[in-house]
């Protein structure tokens, strides 16, 4: 199963919040999904239905924010 932990996340009020992304759109954990279950709203939301747990997001996420338990 998939753990966002907010706290870490760059992803806040509909926008990243780190330098990483500079002027360009994040390319993370909602990017490199495969069946489309993390989204970028006001915060980044999973649609645990829809997530086969393969960790991309895990791998993808910069700041340790995801993980798979």
């Amino acid at each position: 199963m998939i753990k966002i932990d907010y706290s870490k996340c760059c992803w806040k009020n509909s926008q990243c919040v780190t330098s990483c992304c500079g002027d360009k759109a994040c390319n993370g954990c909602a990017e490199i999904c495969p069946v489309g279950a993390i989204t970028r709203e006001d915060i980044i939301k999973l649609d645990q239905a829809k997530c086969i747990d393969c960790g991309a997001c895990v791998e993808a996420c910069k700041y340790g924010a995801i993980s798979l338990e």
